[in-house]
């Protein structure tokens, strides 16, 4: 019986396994989001949360435990210098999963696993917001809505001068 055995076997050897989580979750921290299985991803969710967790402790012996497991130090040092800020408020959960389909070769379950509060997706929610907000202020001004220039220009030209053709 597994009891209080935390953790998935995955058909490796303990050295082995370990040495894979360790990569992935460098590569994470180093890239913001990571393309894996279904079953790996949920398993490196932990090792992540841990990780991220001794950042936003900030002290040196977080950082040396956080060394001993992320294999390189730019990353460790760019994850303390930006844990407080970019999670503070957040109280573990700092990961997303997000299933994208199935691999071809073998028809494994992908997912791809990411960072909440990442850069990339900030950006796209300040877009969205901001296209948001000037719709609100179109629509309560009164104004005519502005005219695309792509779309006039992909218009026929009877369209454009009002013409009619026969």
């Amino acid at each position: 019986m597994r009891h209080q055995n935390a953790g998935l076997k995955l058909g490796r050897t303990s050295s082995h396994r370990e040495a894979m989580f360790r990569n992935m979750v460098t590569s994470l921290l180093k890239h913001d989001r990571i393309r894996t299985t279904d079953v790996k991803a949920k398993e490196l969710r932990r090792w992540a949360d841990k990780i991220i967790t001794l950042a936003k402790q900030g002290d040196l012996n977080a950082r040396r435990q956080a060394l001993s497991i992320v294999r390189e130090k730019d990353v460790v040092h760019k994850l303390f210098e930006e844990a407080s800020k970019r999670f503070g408020s957040i109280a573990g959960g700092y990961t997303r999963i997000v299933k994208i389909g199935i691999r071809p070769g073998d028809a494994a379950p992908i997912s791809m696993i990411e960072l909440i509060g990442s850069d990339k997706s900030e950006k796209k929610d300040e877009k969205k917001k901001k296209t948001k907000i000037a719709a609100k202020k179109q629509k309560f001004s009164g104004k005519k809505p502005v005219i695309d220039k792509a779309k006039e220009k992909a218009a026929p030209v009877s369209e454009q001068t009002g013409e009619d053709t026969i």
